[in-house]
């Protein structure tokens, strides 16, 4: 299993499945690196991330809908590269990475997504679509 460093001290093991589910569901996702190399640093609202201020700020391959950028956020939530930032009065709309999520998007720092391959498209959409849990 591979091991992840955070800025914590701590070392997280996930097993192999969970790093492979969330690679999978990072490339065949609607976003760029860009947004999610931000978000190693800052949360991020949903409202600069749906619509076209992200396709502008280059987060989204296009302009996606708040609905459709929500459902895609609360899939890399469900992989586990996502969590909601949470503040003194609750869960807000903005977005952070987790240490999994940090652990990918540093194996991608200066580089490009691996592009996905139809078996990956189809895999990654059939489990989203049930929401399988491997």
């Amino acid at each position: 299993m591979p091991a992840v460093d955070s800025q914590n001290p701590k070392t997280i093991v996930y097993p192999q499945s969970t790093v492979a589910r969330a690679q999978r569901a990072l490339v065949c996702s609607s976003f760029n690196l860009s947004l999610f190399e931000l978000m190693r640093h800052q949360s991020v609202p949903l409202s600069a991330i749906a619509l076209e201020n992200g396709f502008k700020q280059g987060y989204t391959q296009r302009p996606l809908s708040e609905l459709a950028c929500e459902n895609a956020l609360s899939w890399l939530i469900q992989v586990g590269i996502l969590r909601r930032e949470v503040d003194g009065q609750g869960i807000t709309d903005s977005f952070r990475l987790t240490p999994l999520g940090r652990q990918l998007i540093e194996k991608y720092q200066g580089k490009n997504w691996s592009t996905p391959t139809w078996s990956d498209r189809l895999y990654n959409s059939i489990i989203r679509w049930f929401r399988l849990p491997f």
